[in-house]
């Protein structure tokens, strides 16, 4: 596979919630950033990836590769879904919520997902605001 079937094929993987195929085609030392506070290591995104499948079942990631420069993949990923499970980050010191039922769509985020050795070694995503986990959660109305 070259870069961007990687990326897509990682992707495919995480929207239709088959994260042993994803934990796979990530690098040891794998890191997300950019929306979050603090960068998280594989584990970590795995966890809150899963996480977030649970709480939305119906979680769309309309994700879209757009070009590769190099080792990075430049994406795009526009989420949206219903809330109609307990959302849990309380491993990330975010708390937990309960279901509300409602519904969320958040902007456009460009990616940024480097791939070395057909392994993906990191997922950043640009600061959009409107988009994101804190939007998700404003959208929902929890704090």
């Amino acid at each position: 596979m070259n870069k961007r079937e990687t990326v897509q094929a990682l992707m495919d993987s995480i929207q239709q919630g088959d994260f042993d195929n994803a934990k796979s085609m990530l690098a040891d030392n794998f890191t997300f950033s950019g929306s979050m506070p603090e960068p998280i290591n594989k584990e970590a995104w795995l966890e809150m990836s899963k996480g977030m499948k649970k709480a939305f079942p119906d979680l769309n990631y309309h994700f879209k590769v757009i070009g590769a420069d190099g080792d990075v993949v430049k994406s795009t990923a526009q989420l949206s879904g219903t809330h109609n499970e307990a959302f849990d980050l309380t491993k990330m010191n975010m708390g937990a919520y309960p279901a509300t039922n409602k519904t969320f769509s958040v902007k456009i985020e460009k990616l940024k997902v480097t791939v070395k050795d057909h392994k993906i070694s990191a997922w950043v995503v640009e600061p959009n605001d409107g988009a994101g986990l804190n939007a998700i959660l404003g959208q929902l109305g929890v704090k």
